[in-house]
């Protein structure tokens, strides 16, 4: 057998250990489950689904829900939807965003027609008495609650309006009191009251259950009575 020169030999045992360390490579590569400093694109219609193993339920879906329509909608395991981002509306508009409870009915959605929410519908306070003599009303030189009001906490500020008055020659302090403790400033009439703030000091603790809301007033000068009128209360966000 003609021998074979060295460089040869040494190139083919360089060649094998190759060959074993790319095999040793593909035989222990790690899981195809994370994606770093990268992006996973879908693309010409494609979609993104996670279905539950048990029942087959599709519970994420991303992507094209027809030719003509893409979208996002999370269920929950029973298949009901709880969260959509589709065109549910004829006309050229944006995909409405919609959350729906476990009775499949539409809680919260936005306007794609003219933005702002679509659901919920929120109460809004009617039109107020302009007449100071049937407002809210005291002679009292002590503090007297006049109104007072219970409503559910849902947000962790409000903000309430009030416009107060008094008798010719008479002086007043109009105060709010939330659970009964002083919520905001003290005014003096005719000043308006008008303050924003937290509703009570631990938001967390309390939501979801009832407050109530007082205004009090008091005679500090003169003779006669003092008026309050509440004009506007809402939540607001933090």
């Amino acid at each position: 057998m003609p021998q074979l020169p060295e460089d040869i030999i040494d190139r083919l045992t360089a060649m094998e250990r190759r060959i074993q360390q790319l095999s040793t490579a593909v035989n222990n590569r790690p899981a195809l489950n994370t994606v770093s400093g990268g992006e996973v694109k879908i693309s010409d219609g494609g979609s993104l689904s996670v279905v539950e193993p048990v029942n087959g339920t599709k519970i994420l879906g991303v992507g094209a829900w027809s030719p003509t329509e893409y979208g996002l909608e999370i269920k929950r395991k029973s298949g009901k939807t709880v969260l959509s981002v589709r065109n549910v509306v004829t006309g050229d508009y944006d995909q409405a965003f919609r959350v729906f409870d476990s009775f499949n009915n539409e809680i919260v959605a936005d306007d794609v027609v003219t933005g702002g929410l679509a659901r919920p519908w929120l109460s809004m306070l009617p039109p107020q008495d302009t007449s100071t003599t049937r407002w809210p009303q005291t002679n009292a030189t002590a503090w007297t609650t006049v109104a007072r009001s219970f409503n559910p906490l849902w947000q962790p500020k409000m903000r309430l309006y009030c416009t107060t008055a008094a008798a010719a020659g008479v002086t007043g302090r109009i105060r709010v009191l939330v659970d009964g403790e002083v919520w905001g400033p003290e005014v003096t009439t005719p000043s308006v009251f008008d303050n924003t703030g937290k509703v009570v000091a631990d938001v967390n603790a309390r939501f979801g259950s009832v407050v109530k809301i007082e205004i009090q007033a008091m005679v500090t000068a003169g003779t006669g009575l003092v008026y309050v009128q509440p004009m506007m209360l809402y939540g607001t966000q933090s």
